[in-house]
């Protein structure tokens, strides 16, 4: 499938970053391929999730996506214009459009600010607004997010993990942005919050009217909310594809080890029957040839010599791996993922049923999410 230009809010052509180690007593430093010849296309009003094992290269291409890192090399384009390039004032700018939620709701936010003075901080650089529309515009964001509006004049320690994470997104939307990414911004909480703020971030995507681009390692998350998923292996993608597809059938044997190790939470699930061998490899020292050739079950001598090329297959689908049509039938789903998926889903249904009519019923009652003078991560 290819996207035509108008299509296309964020892409990146052959982006790369490596990272230089300091020099050893015996040595030079060693070059680090945190993200190494990606090329994506996230098309607007979309939700593009990137997944992938912890180290895999996903958060660093996110901060490449919005200029919080420079690339080594390739480009990234924002609306058909390339923000490799900028200047120090042309992507301050460039921040009102392109706005960014941090994994740890706690280290992003200043300890030393108020949280009315954390939100308002964006408009002030970027919109020319008077302090009482600030203001007010404060008090609509901590409501939109499920916050009292006078917690305004609290700290940030004052609040649980997924209160300071609520606090950041309403941040990130204090601009008024094109595009939202978010690092991971459920795995800091607890599971009983992560639906709740999953939840919020769809609502808002609707309200708001931008792209979101989410990088995940939880699967589940990725399954609720994605509209297309790319799949990321030391640095590289090895898979690109629409939610459904990719869930239904997925081509690469990589991505297959993904989907066989989400858990099941019953006593008569399927076990952790991931066909993986050996521990993931050093980006100071990957692989030649295919990275993943050296885990990878369907291996052969073909995969250690040549690098295989992310390549279009029909679909909307991209691939690279070159024996991916003989090994897309072994994938076989188990039996008990439909019972999976249905209980998550009515899960989240349930939840946003009962948010939806305690609202009817009671529109100006406070919300349920209350600032505590406590840091857990409730």
């Amino acid at each position: 499938m290819t996207l035509g230009t108008g299509d296309k809010i964020l892409e990146t052509q052959s982006v790369a970053k490596h990272f230089v180690t300091k020099a050893g007593f015996f040595g030079s430093g060693s070059v680090v391929r945190a993200v190494n010849d990606v090329s994506l296309a996230i098309k607007r009003g979309e939700t593009f999730s990137i997944v992938g094992e912890s180290g895999c290269g996903k958060s660093t291409l996110a901060r490449l996506l919005v200029r919080l890192l420079q690339p080594t090399g390739g480009s990234v384009l924002y609306d058909g214009n390339d923000i490799s390039t900028l200047s120090e004032a042309e992507i301050r700018r460039l921040r009102k459009d392109l706005q960014f939620i941090f994994q740890d709701p706690f280290s992003s936010l200043n300890p030393r600010m108020t949280v009315g003075s954390i939100i308002e901080e964006p408009m002030k650089v970027h919109t020319r607004l008077l302090k009482t529309e600030r203001r007010r515009n404060v008090a609509k964001l901590l409501e939109k997010v499920g916050l009292r509006p006078d917690v305004a004049n609290r700290y940030p320690h004052e609040f649980s993990g997924g209160q300071r994470q609520r606090i950041g997104i309403a941040r990130a939307l204090a601009s008024e942005p094109k595009v939202v990414i978010g690092d991971e911004p459920v795995s800091a909480l607890d599971v009983s919050v992560q639906a709740q703020v999953i939840n919020l971030l769809e609502d808002l995507k609707d309200e708001f009217n931008f792209t979101l681009v989410l990088i995940a390692h939880d699967l589940a998350v990725i399954r609720h909310m994605s509209d297309r998923i790319a799949v990321m292996y030391l640095g590289e993608v090895v898979e690109l594809a629409g939610n459904d597809a990719l869930y239904d059938r997925p081509l690469h044997p990589y991505t297959q080890a993904l989907m066989r190790a989400i858990p099941i939470p019953s006593p008569h699930g399927r076990t952790m029957d991931v066909d993986l061998t050996g521990d993931v490899p050093s980006p100071l020292n990957p692989p030649s040839g295919c990275r993943f050739h050296t885990r990878c079950p369907h291996a052969s001598e073909q995969c250690a010599r040549e690098k295989p090329h992310l390549t279009d297959v029909g679909d909307g689908r991209q691939i690279a791996c070159f024996h991916w049509q003989s090994i897309a039938e072994t994938f076989q789903k188990p039996p008990s993922e439909p019972a999976k998926s249905a209980a998550a889903e009515q899960r989240f249904a349930l939840f946003r049923e009962r948010s939806q009519h305690n609202k009817a019923a009671n529109p100006q009652a406070p919300s349920p999410v209350q600032p505590q003078r406590r840091t857990e991560n409730a």
